[in-house]
């Protein structure tokens, strides 16, 4: 919440918060409690968390998302990757791992994958983001691809929530209470 208001917090989930069934009543308690407007949280999900259990999961993340948060995808390409993920469940964004994101300069198959992934993102309206951009030239090559997102080494390294306020406080003149 002390973060400017167009800064969104993105959670992991893991497989097994949605073993318990529980997992659309904690993250409602969870906004609630923080005041965190839905719209400003993500959550990330992996491939393998849709294979455990893909009907209870589907059904949750439908729960989910109808409170108005966002729901991506992490490390795309690296399971058992179906695109009829992409159909059936409601994902607002897709993280393209860092493993194709890193080769892309030095093996034509990994930046095919890449530019394939942000082509067919953007025609179904899903935002894509590039993990572990290291590089300029990495930071290029996503560009030229049309990727919407872009995270890695290259901007930061993570940071405790200290640094990141007085980031905003002092580089964007952003007025972040502490």
């Amino acid at each position: 919440m002390r973060l400017p208001d167009d800064v969104k917090v993105a959670v992991n989930l893991s497989g097994a918060q949605f073993d318990t069934g529980d997992i659309v009543e904690i993250v409602g308690a969870a906004l609630d409690a923080s005041g965190l407007p839905a719209n400003r949280l993500e959550l990330e999900i992996t491939e393998t968390t849709l294979l455990k259990n893909n009907e209870t999961t589907l059904t949750l993340l439908f729960e989910l998302h109808a409170l108005g948060l966002r729901i991506a995808l992490d490390d795309f390409g690296t399971g058992y990757s179906s695109l009829s993920y992409l159909r059936t469940f409601p994902f607002d964004k897709i993280k393209i791992d860092q493993s194709f994101v890193r080769e892309m300069a030095t093996r034509a198959d990994c930046a095919a994958i890449v530019s394939s992934i942000v082509t067919l993102a953007n025609k179904l309206n899903i935002t894509t983001t590039a993990e572990g951009i290291e590089t300029i030239d990495q930071l290029e090559l996503i560009r030229a691809t049309g990727c919407t997102e872009a995270q890695g080494y290259l901007f930061s390294v993570p940071r405790p929530l200290r640094e990141v306020l007085d980031y905003f406080m002092e580089s964007l003149g952003a007025r972040v209470e502490v």
